[in-house]
């Protein structure tokens, strides 16, 4: 892939104090409240551009693509965001902790000139409309690129982590803690041979969007109807997914809004295809041993190679519900390479939201029936919460999918059903952004 050093534009802390205070994650995981406490934090956050606040008197003229662009054009006529003097590739260090273990991730941005996919930029999951729509009015009205498309490639060399651990010797240009506790730090790579190096290495390399599918689309749309040069080329953080700081962790479903839910008929229907456990509440001591055991279960089934998920659906129990025969998805998804039909959001998608529940691609498209909650302890304990509160109706916990299942399909040319990875942690908004 072709890559290339820029003159990013960047906060200035001595404009606005604490850089960190004013960036944000990515639009699409910022849900209302957090919206507010990101205008709260700094009057520069820059949420103000990414997701805007809405108005009823908004209309073609006035509206929140026109105020972010108002935004950008004061912020850099102001000196809130100046522009680097010199082309520069950015080294960016994540360091967090999950599971009881720490881990740290490093990444670089620079530009990539955009492509159609193919071999060299491949997509894993399926899009949604409404996302691209969204961005691609931010883009038209502000001209610029300002969140990042996280991509994957492969280096067992593992020859820019070299450089990114001797940059990081130096001190930080950005270093901050997020709401999560996880720790950013942004690094300028001046050296020349350093970016001829790392440009080198990713000439013939390809890459999978890990996650900024949307971004990615959308950049190459505008590239297209707007015909600029400089749109040619999207800002990226690059991965190396032979690090050991690359984390997935798994996108459970939570279901509602189903017409006639009944729990027990759909732990009946599953019995065709899935053999089922169940881990009673009454039976064991607790309520987070039942979970436990599940989650447990489901681990192993996926150590083994097998589809499991688990379910819970408010009534005395914890199941877990394992695939008797891989056969059973060659009829419902032949059209399909066998490496996504062994994927297990695939088989929940098939044999049991479409073909038990009736929630087919139509209705995940369209919305209403399924939340998507990112598989850490915290979102496994809200889904339950949810389930008992009566709010949702149930809810199935899947396993993580894995980087080989990943590279398999995207290498078969396919996408994995929309949601089916969450890479930890996210990489955040405004350290860097490209004004085209």
């Amino acid at each position: 892939m072709e890559i290339r050093p820029f003159k990013a534009f960047r906060f200035d802390p001595g404009k606005v104090g604490d850089v960190g205070s004013c960036i944000a994650p990515p639009y699409d995981v910022i849900g209302p409240d957090q919206q507010e406490q990101l205008y709260q934090q700094n009057e520069h956050n820059i949420v103000r551009i990414i997701k805007g606040k809405t108005t009823p008197s908004d209309d073609n003229s006035n509206n929140q693509y026109t105020r972010a662009a108002d935004y950008l054009n004061k912020w850099i006529k102001t000196g809130i965001l100046r522009q680097d003097s010199a082309e520069h590739i950015y080294a960016y260090i994540q360091d967090f902790q999950m599971f009881g273990s720490s881990f740290r991730r490093f990444s670089f941005i620079a530009l990539g000139r955009l492509e159609e996919f193919g071999k060299t930029v491949r997509p894993h999951e399926e899009t949604l409309n409404g996302p691209k729509v969204d961005r691609l009015n931010l883009q038209r009205a502000t001209r610029a690129r300002f969140g990042l498309t996280f991509m994957l490639y492969e280096d067992e060399e593992m020859s820019v982590e070299r450089i990114i651990e001797r940059v990081a010797k130096k001190g930080a240009i950005v270093d901050f803690v997020d709401e999560q506790d996880v720790r950013h730090r942004l690094f300028a790579i001046t050296r020349e041979d350093d970016i001829d190096a790392i440009a080198e290495m990713m000439q013939d390399k390809s890459c999978i969007i890990g996650d900024g599918h949307h971004r990615y689309e959308t950049a190459l749309t505008y590239y297209k109807e707007s015909g600029k040069a400089a749109a040619a080329y999207q800002m990226l953080a690059f991965a190396n997914t032979c690090q050991k700081g690359l984390v997935v962790l798994a996108t459970h479903r939570l279901v509602g809004n189903v017409k006639n839910f009944d729990l027990r008929r759909l732990l009946a229907g599953l019995e065709d295809n899935f053999q089922i456990t169940d881990y009673k509440l009454d039976s064991l001591p607790n309520k987070t041993e039942a979970k436990e055991k599940m989650l447990a279960q489901m681990k192993a089934e996926n150590d083994s190679n097998k589809s499991a998920f688990g379910i819970y659906g408010g009534d005395s129990a914890f199941y877990t519900a394992v695939l008797k025969d891989e056969r059973a998805m060659d009829s419902v998804a032949s059209d399909m390479s066998l490496a996504w039909r062994r994927l297990d959001v695939s088989v929940l998608h098939k044999l049991v939201l479409e073909a038990l529940l009736g929630i087919d691609e139509k209705k995940l498209t369209s919305g209403g029936y399924v939340e998507y909650v990112k598989g850490t302890d915290t979102g496994v304990s809200d889904s339950i919460a949810e389930i008992d509160a009566g709010q949702k109706q149930v809810v199935f916990f899947v396993n993580p999918a894995k980087l080989e299942q990943l590279k398999k399909v995207t290498d078969a040319g396919e996408k994995m059903p929309h949601k089916s990875t969450y890479f930890y942690p996210k990489v955040y908004t405004g350290l860097t952004i490209y004004k085209l």
